[in-house]
């Protein structure tokens, strides 16, 4: 596979994020692209936008947008409705709100003319799953970089 030319970031602005943001740009050359979704989590969003510009982004290519509507219209409630709870006691917000992360990445990785999108989760949990299966299901064509599984680096020991 081709080296991407442009890759859009799924973006929190945190550690993990911010260090994959700038691997990116070493590992590939290429231009990024962050996204970063609104889920409530406030204040954040404007120290994601100025992490971003810090690393080198360029302004027009930093995208933070208000996913609270659609999160709680088409996930949020669904799943509530259906008692979607781990264990019968953990109700899954967060990972509910993956797919749509990527439904909006990729979207917007088509308005750019992206050829690549990339994720923070890591090769531990479920949310690599949860991104990956929504960018192939929706985009096959759009190469997935998941730097934490398929990265040259290596997570320490816990």
């Amino acid at each position: 596979m081709s080296k991407p030319r442009k890759i859009v970031l799924a973006f929190s602005g945190g550690l993990d994020t911010s260090v994959i943001l700038k691997w990116l740009q070493i590992e590939y050359g290429a231009e990024i692209v962050t996204f970063t979704a609104d889920l409530g989590q406030g204040e954040e969003l404007e120290e994601a936008r100025q992490k971003a510009l810090a690393l080198g982004v360029k302004p027009e290519n930093i995208f933070i947008e208000d996913l609270r509507p659609e999160l709680v219209a088409d996930y949020a409630f669904p799943m509530y409705r259906a008692n979607a709870a781990y264990e019968g006691n953990y109700l899954m917000g967060t990972p509910i709100a993956r797919p749509l992360v990527a439904k909006r990445q990729i979207e917007i990785a088509r308005a750019v003319g992206a050829d690549a999108v990339a994720h923070g989760a890591t090769g531990k949990g479920n949310d690599q799953l949860r991104f990956e299966l929504a960018y192939y299901a929706l985009a096959p064509d759009i190469q997935v970089i998941a730097p934490w599984r398929n990265g040259t680096w290596k997570a320490g020991p816990n």
